[in-house]
């Protein structure tokens, strides 16, 4: 918990009940004031310290500069840099900072006053705007940078580094050859980025809170739209309306055989005629992603038995997978338990042979249709940083999204990654029907294993994802994401066409 100066407490009366040593408690400060809004960036350049496990040395990052597009005077959006963020907690562009460890000061740098921009643009950050949301020590303007960095070279730099990303983003200071370290400072945000703290949860919740109110609205309009286009803008509306005018990603409303398109972001074709779509959308709020996934029928209820069986089998792999979350669980075997049920629930429609699930699963007959992994972090990114991605074989082997499964576990690769308390993570299933993966399984050794014949007429459909964002908490998991699913979609689907 980040400590913050609060401006009043309330502590509550003392009351008559009794608390035995086997009661339960938890404490619970209330604190007025807006001290605890600013972004925790002291705190989390404190953490970045303690993952280089070094008490001296300066950090130093560029934050995302103004550019244009190329042969244009039109600037491209701003989007920054998320280890600046992280360690900033400025979403303006043209910023440094520096953090010196071992005076354990943290300074950020904002643009020098431009009254021909301020004119034109409006004024750039102010310190006085920056102090406001950001809990750094100090904020100068950039024209101070230069000095402070010579200053502190001239007085360290012979015995400690100069810690920075990439070598493109070093400073430079003519005077002096610098000594610089641009491999450990990446991996070392990497680690602290994973855990998430209060603030961040906050953020990622809120995201998440607006992103369901989207995906509600078009649940109750549904029914009056006719392209994929309309459910984009319907979804961008609400987000805006509520203050998110960034999404964490580019927008899947596929419907169709579009929806067997994993990362399908056309939006472009028309309803009439299909069965299902999917529509993977998440807002972004203060630089914090969510990524909600739902597949919605386009109808009053399931169009065919054939998309009601495949939503209700990637409906179980993924209640079944979350339940499973909490702290220490390797989130590879969630993966191979997804893959199970998947196996299981296909033989059961006749698409799989009847063969041993595990000697198909081996084969990656089950990756003809769960072709992604399960799940990733989600953070300042939606496919967000970790110190090893989260299906790491071993220090060097990742699962990759894309045609490869992940292989069973063997006396190697024990040391796959453990769920820990404050990681953010997704939970994906989907089973597609992409008619071009059906073909090449044809040719492959695997097709013994697949019912062609029967996997054919599942095409219409496209394909089914569902995907929440779970925290792993102390006890077990928080699921963050509020988006309608299941039976409580559909009743809305219902009474969106009773009341129009």
């Amino acid at each position: 918990m980040r400590s913050c100066t609060p401006s009043s407490m309330r502590v509550s009366e003392p009351s008559d009940v009794v608390i035995s040593s086997d009661d339960t408690c938890h404490i619970r400060l209330t604190w007025t004031g807006n001290e605890c809004d600013k972004y925790p960036a002291k705190q989390h350049a404190r953490k970045v310290a303690m993952e280089l496990g070094v008490s001296s040395g300066l950090i130093y990052l560029v934050g995302q500069p103004v550019n244009n597009w190329g042969d244009s005077d039109q600037p491209q959006p701003f989007r920054q840099r998320r280890y600046f963020y992280y360690l900033g907690g400025i979403d303006a562009p043209d910023c440094y900072l520096i953090y010196d460890i071992q005076a354990d000061l943290l300074t950020l740098y904002v643009p020098d006053f431009d009254l021909r921009r301020a004119i034109w643009m409006g004024p750039t950050l102010s310190i006085e705007e920056a102090h406001e949301q950001s809990d750094v020590d100090r904020v100068s303007y950039f024209a101070s940078l230069q000095h402070d960095l010579e200053s502190w070279a001239s007085k360290h730099n012979g015995s400690y580094p100069i810690y920075i990303l990439h070598e493109n983003q070093k400073p430079v200071i003519p005077s002096k050859r610098l000594f610089l370290d641009n491999e450990r400072l990446l991996p070392a945000m990497n680690a602290a980025r994973v855990i998430k703290d209060e603030y961040e949860l906050r953020m990622i919740r809120h995201a998440n809170y607006i992103s369901g109110l989207a995906h509600r609205k078009v649940l109750e309009d549904i029914h009056r739209m006719s392209t994929e286009a309309e459910i984009e803008s319907s979804f961008l509306a609400t987000c805006v309306s509520h203050g998110a005018k960034n999404q964490s990603y580019a927008i899947i409303a596929g419907s169709g055989q579009n929806a067997a398109v994993l990362h399908y972001v056309k939006n472009d074709e028309p309803l009439d005629g299909r069965q299902l779509v999917c529509l993977d959308a998440g807002a972004e709020w203060k630089c914090y992603a969510s990524d909600v996934t739902r597949t919605i029928p386009l109808w009053t209820d399931w169009p065919s038995e054939h998309a009601r069986n495949i939503y209700r089998v990637v409906e179980e792999m993924q209640e079944e997978c979350i339940r499973r979350i909490r702290k220490g669980v390797r989130f590879r075997d969630l993966q191979l338990l997804a893959h199970e049920i998947a196996i299981r629930e296909l033989q059961k429609l006749s698409i799989l042979t009847d063969d041993s699930p595990k000697e198909i699963y081996n084969s990656g007959a089950s990756a003809v249709f769960f072709p992604h992994g399960l799940g990733h972090h989600v953070g300042l990114e939606v496919h967000d940083v970790s110190e090893r991605p989260i299906t790491a074989l071993d220090g060097n082997q990742t699962h990759r999204v894309g045609h490869n499964f992940v292989p069973p576990l063997n006396d190697s690769s024990w040391s796959v990654p453990l769920l820990n308390e404050g990681m953010v993570i997704t939970i994906e299933p989907g089973i597609y029907f992409n008619r071009l993966a059906l073909l090449n399984a044809q040719n492959q050794p695997l097709a013994k294993y697949i019912n062609f014949d029967e996997a054919e007429k599942y095409i219409p459909i496209g394909g089914v994802r569902i995907e929440d964002d779970i925290l792993v908490t102390a006890e077990g998991y928080e699921n963050l994401t509020s988006a309608p699913k299941g039976e409580e979609m559909l009743e809305i689907i219902r009474r969106g066409i009773d009341n129009s």
